[in-house]
């Protein structure tokens, strides 16, 4: 049996975790299996030995993948196998990728493979903590040239407590939910989401992750010795023509100044310019020859060096941005709502050139997302979609369909947007959002046409969410820095931070940060949180000016639900056998019913396109759960008539007995003198019998008593007949004045009226 080198993090609260390598997938460029618990994640990393020719950036792909087996399952559909990669498993890839990027080597370009497996799992030891762990470990018992070792950890403040990598249970009551990712020396990223925390909170947990991270690289750099692999290996990635460089820079650096300086509002003119520019530059020094003899790509890295220089030092020196603003200043801003009558909920929001229209969709439990992954298996009833198509950049090429970035983008404004969502709602809802126009910010601009359209649509939101994008230029030879609020795509490109912040009046809700350069101090991360807080509210107050609180009630066309509670045991009652009952409930009332059981009660969803709708199946529901109680006069439907009475169904499926004496004060000798099945009678409950549980009815209790008349009787010499069991025996009813009636059933005997 191999022997793997292990090492151990002893994690300060019983909990450890093991990084060991040399026992599987060996024929990597390095390979790990991370420990925590039962929790097992193998990491591996290839890089190739050159790169693609043309090749200007850093190709790195990044996948995680659960196994189902790791959790003892077997995948759903038809293949029975694992397929695309999940929503979750996207969102820890992006994770991973993030915070692993920014440290290759600028001038590396070799196409790198990191790829990260659950191979088993428990419920407890979440992996999404571990991934980013896992692969800086792989590449630090590699060769390939990586800037690290980095590590990622979760911080969640649990009843006012700050706790590292908290199990799953715990962090069911945690109110701030931060994954951050950094090396030995600077925080790399950050992302999360809070129920209305403070920046200082904020803050203290990202100093609490990064003493954590600090332990966990430390780990890293010794396990590297233990393997020998602290030298790298040697590349050469790109030509370089150093006077060529000098050559483009002398003869294009004042003219991009001179461009960005013009401060210019408008993209695709700013772009142009600095591409007039760059052509300029070409037919200047390269009129007459070849296309393929002219250096293109170095050219264009030079130029992209220079133009990157040109903007930053204009902010630097002369706190002057691109398209003219003030560092702490927010775009335009301009919001409708109610615009497309379609939707159950809509809004437009747009800030310069970056604008989302966002719909809201109320459905029913059956419109719930069904999730199936390898440790969660549930359902979700808050949707938020992210649309990024090509056209709104101007690009002139199809839409593929949703990408990583959608699928991160969304996830950024549905945490943002969840914890401001009422505790009590009924409705699946479905957020789109269709970015029509990009130039910076767009998943902020998504919260808040989210917040918008949530508000229009009636859903009873606790607070409304803005969302903003900061910014940071900085030198660090100098010192100098600026904070940027609300970038534009180009200060994003050419800028050292994207730091997304999204809250209500009240604090934070979600965030995100990504950042590209070493060194980035406390004091510049609490300078861009504080100068956030001020844009964020600065935005709230452009859109409650729009719509200041959730509309009283729902649109007209958009469904209506209702919920309520009814005992276990009469769930099947409603059901009926094989749906009968719940099927016609619902095709008369034309409604749509979801019952499920929770503890002692069944929750029964009623929903419908309009009130009367429901307030029909309301009543057949009620009726069908409702207990019989005596003294309570009840409409019943006759269902059978016999000699002795009728019975009457009061209740679905409850029906009890009406005697033939306990319909008319006056003595019947056939109950169909009366009643016929099928009538409609009003009846009293008398009894319920406490040992068979029969009903007894009366119709004739309802009834007004007829009035005693005197002289009841023609003959006064006699008296009047007794009514017991024992009549006078002198007394003969054919020798008085008395009509009588025969009874059909009873020939030889008479009975008196």
């Amino acid at each position: 049996m191999i022997k793997p080198i292990e090492k151990i993090i002893d994690l300060g609260d019983g909990r450890s975790i093991i990084i060991e390598t040399g026992k599987l997938a060996k024929q990597t460029d390095g390979s790990v299996v991370v420990r925590m618990g039962n929790t097992f994640l193998l990491a591996t990393v290839v890089a190739a030995k050159e790169a693609n020719p043309g090749t200007d950036f850093m190709p790195l792909s990044v996948e995680y993948k659960e196994k189902f087996a790791s959790a003892g399952r077997i995948p759903g559909g038809f293949q029975r196998r694992e397929g695309k990669p999940s929503d979750y498993e996207i969102l820890i890839s992006r994770l991973v990728d993030r915070a692993l990027r920014p440290l290759f080597p600028d001038d590396f370009h070799a196409e790198v493979f990191v790829n990260i497996n659950l191979i088993s799992a428990d419920k407890e030891s979440t992996p999404d903590a571990l991934a980013g762990l896992a692969a800086s470990a792989a590449l630090a018992v590699s060769d390939i040239p990586f800037g690290g070792p980095i590590s990622e950890v979760r911080v969640a403040r649990i009843n006012g407590e700050f706790m590292v990598n908290p199990t799953a249970s715990q962090l069911k009551e945690a109110d701030l939910d931060i994954m951050v990712g950094a090396s030995f020396d600077n925080i790399l990223m950050v992302e999360g989401e809070m129920k209305e925390v403070s920046e200082t909170d904020l803050l203290e947990a990202m100093k609490i992750a990064h003493t954590a991270i600090k332990i966990q690289c430390q780990a890293q750099m010794e396990l590297t010795e233990l393997v020998g692999k602290t030298t790298k290996r040697e590349y050469c990635h790109e030509d370089n023509d150093e006077e060529l460089r000098e050559k483009v820079r002398k003869e294009t650096y004042d003219k991009v100044y001179a461009v960005a300086a013009k401060a210019n509002p408008n993209k695709h003119e700013r772009a142009d310019a600095f591409k007039e520019v760059y052509e300029e530059f070409i037919a200047a020094n390269y009129e007459g020859v070849e296309e393929d003899d002219i250096p293109t790509e170095q050219i264009k890295r030079y130029y992209h060096d220079i133009e990157k220089e040109a903007v930053r030092r204009l902010m630097l020196d002369d706190n002057i941005r691109l398209d003219g603003r003030k560092m702490d200043e927010i775009r335009p801003i301009w919001c409708e709502v109610d615009w497309l009558p379609g939707p159950h909920g809509c809004a437009i929001f747009t800030r310069g050139e970056t604008q989302s229209l966002t719909t809201v969709t109320l459905g029913t439990k059956l419109d719930e997302k069904i999730i199936d992954d390898t440790l969660n298996k549930s359902f979700d009833r808050f949707l938020l979609h992210y649309n990024f198509p090509p056209f709104s950049t101007g690009e002139a090429r199809p839409y593929r369909g949703v990408g990583r970035r959608e699928v991160g983008h969304g996830n950024l404004a549905l945490r943002a947007l969840k914890p401001m969502m009422p505790e009590e709602n009924p409705y699946t809802v479905r957020i789109v959002s269709d970015i029509l126009e990009s130039n910076g910010s767009s998943s902020m601009a998504t919260v808040c046409a989210g917040t918008l359209a949530l508000m229009d649509s009636g859903i009873k939101i606790k607070r409304p969410v803005s969302g903003i994008a900061m910014g940071l230029i900085s030198d660090p030879k100098t010192g100098q820095y600026v904070v940027l609020s609300d970038i534009l795509g180009d200060e994003d490109h050419l800028g050292d931070m994207d730091f997304k912040v999204t809250g209500t009046f009240n604090g934070i809700t979600a965030t995100q940060m990504d950042i590209k350069v070493d060194g980035l101090s406390y004091e510049i991360l609490e300078k861009a949180l504080n100068q956030a807080k001020e844009g964020r509210l600065h935005i709230l107050g452009k859109m409650v000016e729009t719509i200041a609180e959730p509309r009283e009630d729902y649109k007209p066309h958009a469904p209506r639900i209702v919920t309520i509670k009814i005992p276990k045991e009469m769930i099947g009652a409603v059901i009926g056998p094989g749906g009968k009952i719940i099927q016609e409930i619902q095709s008369v009332t034309n409604t749509v019913i979801v019952i499920e059981e929770d503890g002692a009660f069944g929750i029964v969803d009623i929903s419908a396109v309009d009130k009367e709708s429901i307030d029909k199946a309301l009543e057949r529901i009620n009726a069908i759960v409702a207990v019989p109680e005596v003294g309570k006069i009840y409409s019943g439907k006759v269902k059978s008539i016999l000699s002795f009475g009728a019975f009457v169904e009061i209740l679905p499926g409850k029906e009890g007995l009406l005697h033939i004496s306990e319909i008319e004060h006056r003595r019947l000798e056939r109950v169909e003198d009366v009643l016929q099945e099928g009538d409609t009678v009003e009846v009293i409950l008398l009894e319920i019998d406490s040992r068979t549980g029969k009903l007894k009815l009366s119709r004739k209790e309802l009834l007004p008593k007829p009035e005693k008349t005197e002289n009841t009787f023609v003959r006064k010499n006699h008296p009047p007949p007794r009514r017991d069991n024992n009549p006078r025996k002198d007394f003969h009813p054919r020798k008085d004045n008395f009509q009588r009636r025969e009874n059909p059933n009873r020939s030889d005997k008479h009975k008196w009226n």
